[in-house]
């Protein structure tokens, strides 16, 4: 393991796919390359279908690229020989087991591994009560609200405490309120030991508010990073108040430059398709 290496680096990756009926084969990313630094928040933005959900799977190991490379802490990610076991995934779907309560739902990565299941209770229980789900374990999904089953799917990650934590645009799906308030408690457990993040979301004001940097990809086909920047914002924030901010407006301003082009040219090919 090499020392001082990024917790996640994608080197000149390119995912290409079959065209069915005997078409050409579609280039979802090309040549592109990021990385993640040890306990860093890093945010991907970029148009839709751009791509964005394509690099998150290489980077868990689910897709290997059709060329590049990718590191954890240093050490060579092969898709073919297993999923990258140091992160954890969190979808932007909910992942949760319907047949299974809350504390069951949380605690079904423990038993997986090995651990008894007194064990399991008792850091789920735990859990629980850090996202805010005390007295609900007993509870089904069903019976959840959608910030409830989302705090939920965050506790069943985080449980088995990764290294990285991999997000699909986990809170796309809540309404404004919820959103925010997921936010400042992904933020506030993530200050707690720093794992090194890397998120996928279509909202900039999320991407800023969030993270340590962002980064921009272009338009696919063949997409690729094309803008990296950091977000030099006091921390802790509340993600409500630090929008207000003239600094994060600046941010805001500065990025949206750097995405705008992208944004109008995937809508343009979506309108001609």
């Amino acid at each position: 393991m090499a020392t001082n290496a990024p917790a996640l680096a994608l080197d000149d990756v390119t995912c290409r796919f079959a065209a069915r009926e005997g078409g050409e084969a579609y280039t979802a990313v090309a040549n592109a390359t990021l990385r993640v630094d040890a306990g860093e928040f890093v945010s991907v933005v970029g148009p839709t279908g751009c791509g964005k959900s394509t690099l998150l799977n290489v980077a868990a190991g689910l897709l290997e690229p059709s060329s590049g490379t990718i590191s954890v802490f240093g050490e060579r990610l092969i898709a073919a020989n297993g999923v990258n076991r140091r992160a954890g995934y969190m979808f932007q779907a909910d992942a949760l087991m319907p047949w299974r309560t809350g504390i069951g739902n949380v605690i079904a990565g423990l038993e997986f591994r090995g651990v008894s299941h007194a064990q399991a209770v008792e850091q789920g229980e735990a859990w629980l009560r850090r996202v805010g789900l005390a007295g609900f374990g007993d509870r089904y999904p069903h019976q959840m609200s959608g910030g409830m089953r989302k705090r939920l799917a965050l506790a069943q990650t985080l449980i088995l405490s990764p290294d990285i934590l991999l997000m699909d645009e986990p809170f796309s799906a809540l309404d404004v309120q919820t959103r925010q308030l997921m936010e400042n408690e992904l933020l506030a457990l993530w200050a707690e030991d720093r794992k090194s993040v890397l998120f996928i979301t279509h909202d900039l004001e999320e991407a800023i508010a969030l993270s340590d940097r962002v980064v921009v990809l272009s338009a696919g086909p063949g997409t690729r990073p094309i803008g990296d920047f950091k977000i030099d914002l006091p921390r802790p924030r509340d993600v409500s108040e630090i929008r207000m901010t003239p600094a994060f407006l600046a941010l805001h301003k500065e990025i949206w430059g750097a995405m705008k082009e992208e944004v109008l040219k995937a809508y343009q090919r979506q309108k001609a398709a």
